[in-house]
Protein backbone atom coordinates (compact mmCIF):
# COMPACT_ATOMS: atom_id res chain seq x y z
CA UNK A 1 0.00 0.00 0.00
CA UNK A 2 1.33 3.58 -1.28
CA UNK A 3 2.10 5.67 2.07
CA UNK A 4 0.73 8.56 2.53
CA UNK A 5 2.22 11.83 3.81
CA UNK A 6 1.03 12.29 8.02
CA UNK A 7 -1.68 14.52 8.83
CA UNK A 8 -1.02 17.98 10.21
CA UNK A 9 -3.12 19.28 12.69
CA UNK A 10 -5.70 17.04 11.23
CA UNK A 11 -5.12 18.13 8.28
CA UNK A 12 -4.70 15.73 5.29
CA UNK A 13 -1.76 16.65 2.80
CA UNK A 14 -3.46 17.59 -0.97
CA UNK A 15 -1.03 15.93 -3.71
CA UNK A 16 0.05 16.98 -6.98
CA UNK A 17 1.69 14.14 -9.46
CA UNK A 18 3.88 16.67 -11.68
CA UNK A 19 3.33 16.22 -15.37
CA UNK A 20 5.25 17.35 -17.98
CA UNK A 21 6.85 20.92 -18.06
CA UNK A 22 9.51 23.73 -18.61
CA UNK A 23 10.27 24.14 -15.25
CA UNK A 24 13.50 23.62 -13.21
CA UNK A 25 12.38 23.25 -9.86
CA UNK A 26 9.38 21.88 -8.05
CA UNK A 27 9.11 25.58 -6.58
CA UNK A 28 8.78 26.90 -9.99
CA UNK A 29 6.39 24.03 -11.11
CA UNK A 30 4.10 25.00 -8.26
CA UNK A 31 4.33 28.25 -9.17
CA UNK A 32 3.33 27.94 -12.71
CA UNK A 33 0.06 25.24 -11.39
CA UNK A 34 -0.88 27.83 -8.96
CA UNK A 35 -0.69 30.89 -10.15
CA UNK A 36 -3.12 32.84 -7.76
CA UNK A 37 -0.86 31.70 -4.83
CA UNK A 38 2.53 33.96 -4.55
CA UNK A 39 5.33 32.34 -4.46
CA UNK A 40 6.89 33.67 -1.07
CA UNK A 41 3.59 31.64 0.25
CA UNK A 42 5.23 28.26 -1.10
CA UNK A 43 8.98 29.69 -0.04
CA UNK A 44 7.12 29.82 3.58
CA UNK A 45 5.46 26.56 3.26
CA UNK A 46 9.11 24.57 2.31
CA UNK A 47 10.30 26.61 5.09
CA UNK A 48 8.21 25.31 7.56
CA UNK A 49 8.14 21.85 5.95
CA UNK A 50 4.63 21.84 4.50
CA UNK A 51 5.85 21.08 1.39
CA UNK A 52 7.02 17.26 1.02
CA UNK A 53 7.29 14.42 -1.36
CA UNK A 54 5.66 10.50 -0.38
CA UNK A 55 8.01 9.76 1.87
CA UNK A 56 7.35 12.94 3.64
CA UNK A 57 10.80 14.57 3.41
CA UNK A 58 10.93 18.54 2.81
CA UNK A 59 10.93 19.33 -0.50
CA UNK A 60 13.48 22.62 -0.83
CA UNK A 61 13.67 25.50 -3.11
CA UNK A 62 16.20 24.27 -4.84
CA UNK A 63 14.66 20.45 -5.67
CA UNK A 64 14.47 19.32 -9.10
CA UNK A 65 11.59 19.22 -10.92
CA UNK A 66 10.97 15.73 -12.21
CA UNK A 67 7.82 14.25 -13.73
CA UNK A 68 6.08 12.62 -11.78
CA UNK A 69 6.96 13.28 -8.19
CA UNK A 70 4.54 13.04 -6.31
CA UNK A 71 4.28 16.38 -4.27
CA UNK A 72 1.94 16.93 -0.73
CA UNK A 73 1.45 20.48 0.25
CA UNK A 74 -0.26 21.44 3.50
CA UNK A 75 -3.28 24.22 2.32
CA UNK A 76 -3.94 26.64 5.02
CA UNK A 77 -6.20 30.10 4.83
CA UNK A 78 -5.21 32.97 6.36
CA UNK A 79 -7.54 33.58 9.37
CA UNK A 80 -9.68 30.87 8.65
CA UNK A 81 -12.58 31.68 11.19
CA UNK A 82 -14.02 28.28 13.07
CA UNK A 83 -17.49 27.79 12.03
CA UNK A 84 -19.59 27.79 15.25
CA UNK A 85 -21.56 24.26 15.31
CA UNK A 86 -21.00 21.09 16.80
CA UNK A 87 -20.55 17.62 14.80
CA UNK A 88 -21.37 13.99 17.38
CA UNK A 89 -19.95 10.74 16.87
CA UNK A 90 -22.93 8.47 17.06
CA UNK A 91 -20.82 4.94 16.54
CA UNK A 92 -17.03 4.43 16.22
CA UNK A 93 -15.09 1.05 16.55
CA UNK A 94 -11.77 0.14 14.74
CA UNK A 95 -13.41 -0.07 11.06
CA UNK A 96 -16.17 2.66 11.09
CA UNK A 97 -16.85 5.90 12.47
CA UNK A 98 -20.31 7.40 12.02
CA UNK A 99 -20.22 11.06 12.48
CA UNK A 100 -23.88 13.60 12.81
CA UNK A 101 -22.67 17.07 11.03
CA UNK A 102 -24.21 20.15 11.48
CA UNK A 103 -25.09 22.81 8.71
CA UNK A 104 -22.18 24.60 6.99
CA UNK A 105 -19.10 22.72 8.11
CA UNK A 106 -17.79 20.92 4.85
CA UNK A 107 -16.77 17.41 5.15
CA UNK A 108 -13.53 17.89 3.31
CA UNK A 109 -10.73 20.76 3.03
CA UNK A 110 -12.37 22.89 -0.25
CA UNK A 111 -11.48 26.70 -0.91
CA UNK A 112 -11.84 28.63 2.03
CA UNK A 113 -12.31 25.72 4.57
CA UNK A 114 -9.22 24.02 5.40
CA UNK A 115 -8.98 23.70 9.03
CA UNK A 116 -12.34 23.58 10.06
CA UNK A 117 -13.65 20.54 8.47
CA UNK A 118 -15.83 17.55 9.82
CA UNK A 119 -12.54 15.15 9.07
CA UNK A 120 -10.05 17.68 10.20
CA UNK A 121 -12.34 17.60 13.62
CA UNK A 122 -12.38 14.42 13.41
CA UNK A 123 -9.21 13.30 13.47
CA UNK A 124 -7.83 15.83 15.43
CA UNK A 125 -10.66 13.86 18.28
CA UNK A 126 -9.52 10.47 17.81
CA UNK A 127 -6.02 10.73 16.53
CA UNK A 128 -6.94 8.50 14.05
CA UNK A 129 -4.96 9.62 10.75
CA UNK A 130 -6.50 6.78 8.61
CA UNK A 131 -9.99 8.72 8.95
CA UNK A 132 -11.42 8.46 5.30
CA UNK A 133 -15.28 9.40 4.32
CA UNK A 134 -16.62 6.59 2.55
CA UNK A 135 -19.12 9.68 1.09
CA UNK A 136 -20.28 13.01 1.39
CA UNK A 137 -22.64 15.46 1.99
CA UNK A 138 -22.91 18.89 1.02
CA UNK A 139 -21.59 21.67 2.93
CA UNK A 140 -24.83 23.12 3.67
CA UNK A 141 -26.15 19.65 4.29
CA UNK A 142 -26.75 18.25 7.52
CA UNK A 143 -26.74 14.82 8.83
CA UNK A 144 -25.33 11.52 8.75
CA UNK A 145 -21.23 10.75 7.22
CA UNK A 146 -19.95 7.32 7.29
CA UNK A 147 -15.97 7.02 7.56
CA UNK A 148 -13.50 4.25 7.18
CA UNK A 149 -11.32 3.58 10.77
CA UNK A 150 -9.37 1.25 9.32
CA UNK A 151 -7.50 0.75 5.64
CA UNK A 152 -7.55 -3.13 5.77
CA UNK A 153 -11.28 -2.88 5.95
CA UNK A 154 -12.20 0.20 3.57
CA UNK A 155 -12.71 -2.13 1.08
CA UNK A 156 -15.71 -3.84 2.19
CA UNK A 157 -17.18 -0.81 2.93
CA UNK A 158 -16.66 1.24 0.05
CA UNK A 159 -18.14 -1.72 -1.78
CA UNK A 160 -21.42 -0.93 0.07
CA UNK A 161 -22.00 2.84 -1.99
CA UNK A 162 -20.50 1.39 -5.29
CA UNK A 163 -22.87 -1.88 -5.35
CA UNK A 164 -25.77 0.21 -3.84
CA UNK A 165 -26.10 -2.25 -0.55
CA UNK A 166 -26.98 1.00 2.03
CA UNK A 167 -30.19 3.14 1.62
CA UNK A 168 -29.87 6.82 2.82
CA UNK A 169 -32.83 8.73 3.91
CA UNK A 170 -32.66 12.08 3.99
CA UNK A 171 -35.51 14.76 4.88
CA UNK A 172 -36.59 18.24 2.99
CA UNK A 173 -38.73 20.92 4.06
CA UNK A 174 -39.83 22.98 0.12
CA UNK A 175 -42.91 24.31 -0.77
CA UNK A 176 -46.22 22.44 -1.60
CA UNK A 177 -46.29 20.33 -4.53
CA UNK A 178 -50.51 19.54 -4.37
CA UNK A 179 -50.56 18.66 -7.78
CA UNK A 180 -48.37 15.50 -8.01
CA UNK A 181 -49.05 11.85 -6.77
CA UNK A 182 -47.30 11.10 -3.92
CA UNK A 183 -44.76 8.62 -3.63
CA UNK A 184 -43.29 9.55 -7.16
CA UNK A 185 -39.79 9.21 -8.75
CA UNK A 186 -37.63 11.60 -10.69
CA UNK A 187 -35.34 10.51 -12.88
CA UNK A 188 -33.26 12.81 -15.19
CA UNK A 189 -29.72 13.33 -16.50
CA UNK A 190 -27.87 15.46 -14.27
CA UNK A 191 -25.08 17.33 -15.86
CA UNK A 192 -22.32 19.97 -14.99
CA UNK A 193 -24.24 23.68 -15.49
CA UNK A 194 -23.17 27.30 -15.52
CA UNK A 195 -21.79 28.73 -13.16
CA UNK A 196 -19.35 25.66 -13.13
CA UNK A 197 -20.14 24.84 -9.59
CA UNK A 198 -24.08 24.13 -10.50
CA UNK A 199 -25.52 21.03 -11.38
CA UNK A 200 -28.25 20.76 -14.30
CA UNK A 201 -30.65 19.03 -15.72
CA UNK A 202 -30.31 18.21 -20.03
CA UNK A 203 -31.22 16.17 -22.48
CA UNK A 204 -30.32 12.65 -22.72
CA UNK A 205 -30.41 8.90 -20.97
CA UNK A 206 -31.06 9.40 -17.11
CA UNK A 207 -27.79 9.13 -14.90
CA UNK A 208 -29.91 10.02 -11.90
CA UNK A 209 -32.88 8.87 -9.76
CA UNK A 210 -34.55 10.13 -6.52
CA UNK A 211 -37.75 8.60 -4.91
CA UNK A 212 -40.03 11.34 -3.22
CA UNK A 213 -42.85 11.43 -0.63
CA UNK A 214 -44.64 13.55 1.09
CA UNK A 215 -44.75 12.83 4.72
CA UNK A 216 -46.30 16.09 6.48
CA UNK A 217 -48.17 18.69 4.30
CA UNK A 218 -48.02 22.16 6.60
CA UNK A 219 -49.49 25.51 5.37
CA UNK A 220 -46.55 26.88 4.26
CA UNK A 221 -44.14 24.03 3.50
CA UNK A 222 -44.34 20.35 3.27
CA UNK A 223 -42.13 17.87 4.54
CA UNK A 224 -40.43 15.91 2.10
CA UNK A 225 -39.01 11.81 2.60
CA UNK A 226 -35.83 11.45 -0.46
CA UNK A 227 -34.25 8.49 -0.78
CA UNK A 228 -31.05 8.44 -3.41
CA UNK A 229 -31.22 5.69 -5.62
CA UNK A 230 -27.97 7.55 -7.45
CA UNK A 231 -25.40 9.75 -5.88
CA UNK A 232 -24.85 12.85 -8.57
CA UNK A 233 -23.71 15.95 -7.08
CA UNK A 234 -26.49 17.73 -6.15
CA UNK A 235 -28.88 15.28 -7.46
CA UNK A 236 -31.56 15.82 -4.67
CA UNK A 237 -31.71 20.22 -4.71
CA UNK A 238 -31.51 19.57 -8.64
CA UNK A 239 -34.80 17.27 -8.39
CA UNK A 240 -36.68 19.31 -5.89
CA UNK A 241 -36.05 22.57 -7.61
CA UNK A 242 -37.32 20.73 -11.34
CA UNK A 243 -40.13 19.79 -9.63
CA UNK A 244 -40.80 23.46 -8.54
CA UNK A 245 -39.95 22.74 -5.22
CA UNK A 246 -36.82 24.37 -4.58
CA UNK A 247 -35.39 22.97 -1.02
CA UNK A 248 -36.23 25.84 1.90
CA UNK A 249 -33.37 27.96 1.77
CA UNK A 250 -31.18 26.64 -0.84
CA UNK A 251 -28.21 29.40 -2.02
CA UNK A 252 -27.89 27.58 -5.49
CA UNK A 253 -31.19 26.14 -6.71
CA UNK A 254 -33.05 27.63 -8.69
CA UNK A 255 -31.01 30.62 -8.57
CA UNK A 256 -27.48 31.46 -7.06
CA UNK A 257 -28.10 33.94 -4.12
CA UNK A 258 -25.09 35.49 -2.05
CA UNK A 259 -24.79 35.42 1.76
CA UNK A 260 -22.25 37.48 3.55
CA UNK A 261 -18.93 35.28 4.78
CA UNK A 262 -20.44 33.95 8.32
CA UNK A 263 -24.06 34.57 7.84
CA UNK A 264 -25.73 31.39 9.63
CA UNK A 265 -28.87 32.50 9.66
CA UNK A 266 -30.56 30.27 7.06
CA UNK A 267 -29.59 26.76 7.02
CA UNK A 268 -30.55 24.47 3.69
CA UNK A 269 -33.48 22.42 4.92
CA UNK A 270 -31.93 19.00 3.89
CA UNK A 271 -30.80 16.28 6.95
CA UNK A 272 -29.08 13.17 6.03
CA UNK A 273 -31.89 11.28 8.25
CA UNK A 274 -30.90 7.78 8.09
CA UNK A 275 -28.14 5.32 6.81
CA UNK A 276 -29.32 1.50 6.97
CA UNK A 277 -26.95 -1.61 6.01
CA UNK A 278 -25.77 -5.11 6.43
CA UNK A 279 -22.27 -4.78 8.11
CA UNK A 280 -19.89 -6.16 5.45
CA UNK A 281 -17.93 -7.64 8.16
CA UNK A 282 -20.58 -8.71 10.73
CA UNK A 283 -23.13 -9.64 8.64
CA UNK A 284 -25.26 -7.47 11.57
CA UNK A 285 -27.86 -4.89 10.57
CA UNK A 286 -26.78 -1.55 10.63
CA UNK A 287 -29.36 1.72 11.21
CA UNK A 288 -28.17 5.33 12.00
CA UNK A 289 -30.52 8.08 12.66
CA UNK A 290 -29.15 11.83 12.99
CA UNK A 291 -30.10 13.98 16.00
CA UNK A 292 -30.45 17.06 14.14
CA UNK A 293 -33.74 18.50 12.99
CA UNK A 294 -35.37 20.72 10.48
CA UNK A 295 -37.45 23.72 11.06
CA UNK A 296 -38.46 27.32 9.13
Amino acid sequence: MRKRPPTLDGLPASTLQLPPGPWATVLDGLCGHFPAVPRTVWLDRMARGRVVDSDGRGLTPDTPYRVGLEVHYYREVPDEAPIPFEETVLFADADLLVADKPHFLPVMPAGAHVHETLLGRLIRRTGNEDLVPLHRIDRETAGLVLFSANPQTRSAYQALFRERRIEKSYEALAPALPDIGFPCTRASRIDTGEPFFRMQEVDGPANSETRIDAIERGDGYWRYALTPVTGRKHQLRVHMAALGAPILNDPMYPAVTHRAAGDYSAPLQLLARRLSFIDPLTGSARQFSSGFSLGT
